[in-house]
């Protein structure tokens, strides 16, 4: 199935992840989005061989949304950059578990991933081994039983809005691994990574995309 295709220039291609789809293969050989990605490319530009495609950052196999790839060395190199120095705005949106006290709020934790778990340590004050973890949340719509959060990300470690909202006592609802009280069918959580911004890689123009949260989620809040 053809990649639905956000933004693309000489550089680099944005496209939405479906949840449950992997961004990158792994032991599993289940299909992934930079073998779709790849294809997508090699038939649009009738590429002989081999297609470069660079992962530039990732998303977790139950989360939906906006997801960035490189397409030439050149948009690696300067879009990692832009990665590693925080430039890149990432926006999230997410259905949580409950009410949160405040319409607004900072998260700070230090995480660590569990390399044999899957899944991140967390802890309140700085442990030797763990990192700073920093989000800022806005709450956006009120159900009865669920809130809908707008979610800044400060920094970018594994698995990091679901462990620290799970640490608060509201975890995204779907997400068991992180404490929430009942699954998804399809093994999805409600988390989307629904806005992102970037320079391309050589006119240093700002790229701004933005994609609604799934509809589903209104008749979850009260579900």
């Amino acid at each position: 199935m053809a990649p639905d295709v956000l933004y693309e220039d000489n550089h680099v291609i944005a496209v939405y992840k479906s949840a449950g789809v992997l961004t990158q293969g792994d032991k599993s050989k289940d299909p992934c989005l930079m073998d779709e990605v790849k294809k997508y490319l090699k038939e649009k530009y009738k590429k002989p061989g081999n297609v470069f495609l660079g992962l530039l950052h990732r998303l977790d196999q139950p989360v939906s949304g906006i997801i960035l790839f490189a397409k030439t060395s050149k948009g690696a190199a300067r879009l990692s950059e832009q990665f590693r120095n925080h430039e890149v705005v990432k926006t999230y949106h997410a259905l949580v578990e409950g009410k949160l006290s405040g319409k607004k709020g900072t998260l700070v934790h230090y995480l660590k991933k569990d390399e044999e778990q899957k899944r991140s340590l967390i802890s309140e004050t700085l442990v030797e081994g763990y990192q700073n973890a920093e989000l800022e949340y806005e709450v956006v719509e009120e159900g009865k039983e669920n809130s809908i959060l707008k979610i800044n990300l400060k920094t970018g470690r594994y698995h990091q809005i679901r462990s620290q909202f799970s640490a608060i006592g509201h975890p995204i609802v779907g997400d068991v691994k992180y404490g929430a009280k009942k699954s998804f069918q399809d093994g999805h959580i409600a988390l989307c990574a629904t806005e992102l911004k970037f320079k391309t890689a050589t006119t240093n123009e700002e790229v701004s995309l933005k994609i609604d949260y799934p509809d589903e989620w209104n008749q979850q809040k009260s579900a």
